[in-house]
């Protein structure tokens, strides 16, 4: 077709939108997020007959543009997953899974709830109480304050007792903590100076009282969680630096990052300290995560000594930065479960790095079994090896978990096209590419039928 004519052929923006008027992408779209897309796909088709291309149907085309862009926009919603990498707090992927328990507390607060009612005098109650009272108790601090991210908690310390005053921080812990998160940078933005002490891999006491001067506000103690530095280092204890900092009248505030309220050491995952240890070392206050290993929704905790943590209360950047209803209800019954003793059996994050490596390998020769005869008749090579999983989400990076792996290999399809085609299904399934072989670890995976009806159909061609 000439091209001027092939031009005047293109179809309206209304002829187009009848062609899928009663489709499911209308009614999960709706008409006016439909309309933009049928004017984006006329406009690349236009673009293109003026390039020189040329298409058997012009319609065809435009259709098909409409759903290709309309199922990558849908897929850019929050969808639910299959963390089968191996990596128990992949970031990306929402760090921590919630406990039953946590998600059918979400279920509850979602409507009208007590977010900051009281049910007994019928008047105004105290946002989240119980998770403030669990958390002091199960950490042995005095008193326990909650905000939406472990960033916030840094910075609304640093603001509220460190503004217009010196910091002093080890050379070793100015960190990227990830997401661009910078320490240097919250200091900056908290209006406190920051005082850098000691060298990359070795600060000593003597460092820091040296430094210690008529300006110096805070000691800030930052535990490396996503890195080690290993051969020739030191490190004062954190024993000795509430020592130095009581002897001065100043602040010792740790950054824990992670967050473990449990030992951790007898299931794999070692040099992460608890934040019942960094209590009883007597730093002043601590901030960690709710979503690492915790295990709960993504929250900033502060727990310390109660007037210095009643003052980040009553800051005016404490109403900015507090959660909602729905993080507070799933953190109340995360903590519930700590408090019954009966987390590392609940609590997903905790239950993943307790699996034995055996556990591991017999879920994951199960799925083989059902899903073998599929994979094979398509082409595919699967099997089963022994690899490793992660913690993951800046925590333990040291820590390596043994691991049975399902290895699936494809004569003519590269890992990153079969990762893809994985990824793309109804039911999206996230693998890791290792030694050049797509790898599916159970150890993440907690519903296995789910698996294998996602692995299934990708196969078959249902997406």
């Amino acid at each position: 077709m000439e091209k001027n004519a092939a031009l005047r052929s293109l179809p309206s923006v209304d002829e187009c939108l009848q062609n899928f008027a009663d489709s499911e992408l209308s009614q999960r779209l709706g008409k006016r997020r439909l309309t933009d897309i049928v004017r984006q796909a006329i406009a690349d088709t236009r673009r293109s007959l003026l390039a020189g291309e040329e298409f058997a149907d012009i319609n065809q085309t435009i259709d098909a543009l409409v759903s290709e862009f309309a199922y990558k926009s849908l897929g850019r919603r929050v969808r639910k997953v299959i963390n089968a990498t191996g990596v128990i707090l992949h970031t990306n992927l929402g760090r921590a899974p919630l406990s039953n328990e946590a998600r059918e507390a979400v279920v509850a607060a979602s409507g009208y709830c007590t977010l900051e009612y009281d049910l007994n005098t019928a008047g105004r109650g105290v946002r989240a109480p119980l998770a403030e009272r669990l958390l002091a108790d199960l950490t042995g601090a005095e008193d326990a304050v909650v905000v939406n991210n472990c960033a916030a908690a840094a910075y609304l310390v640093l603001k509220a007792f460190a503004a217009g005053k010196e910091v002093i921080v080890s050379r070793g812990e100015l960190v990227e903590i990830g997401g661009d998160f910078r320490v240097p940078e919250i200091l900056a933005e908290s209006d406190a100076a920051m005082r850098e002490v000691g060298t990359t891999n070795r600060t000593s006491l003597e460092d820091y009282n040296a430094a210690v001067g008529p300006t110096t506000g805070m000691i800030l103690r930052v535990h490396p969680s996503n890195y080690r530095v290993v051969g020739f280092t030191e490190q004062a204890s954190l024993a000795d630096l509430a020592s130095l900092a009581e002897k001065h009248g100043i602040i010792l505030f740790e950054d824990l990052g992670s967050g473990a309220l449990l030992d951790l050491s007898q299931l794999g995952v070692n040099e992460e300290p608890t934040v019942r240890d960094s209590i009883n070392a007597g730093a002043h206050l601590v901030a960690f995560s709710g979503d690492k290993l915790l295990g709960g929704p993504q929250a900033g905790i502060v727990v310390g000594k109660r007037e210095l943590v009643e003052s980040l209360r009553k800051h005016p950047l404490y109403r900015a930065l507090r959660p909602d209803k729905l993080i507070s209800a799933a953190l109340e019954a995360t903590l519930l479960a700590y408090s019954r003793e009966t987390a590392v059996d609940e609590i997903p994050v905790l239950r993943m790095i307790a699996e034995t490596v055996d556990s591991v390998r017999d879920r994951a020769t199960a799925v083989v079994e059902k899903i073998c005869e599929a994979y094979e008749q398509a082409g595919f090579k699967i099997g089963l090896r022994e690899g490793f999983s992660t913690t993951g989400g800046g925590t333990a990076p040291l820590a390596k978990l043994e691991t049975c792996l399902i290895e699936i290999t494809h004569p003519e399809n590269s890992p990153d096209s079969i990762a893809a085609k994985l990824r793309s299904g109804e039911i999206p399934v996230i693998p890791r590419i290792e030694n050049d072989a797509v790898c599916l670890d159970l150890r993440t995976v907690e519903d296995a039928e789910r698996l294998v009806s996602g692995l299934l159909d990708t196969i078959s061609g249902k997406n």
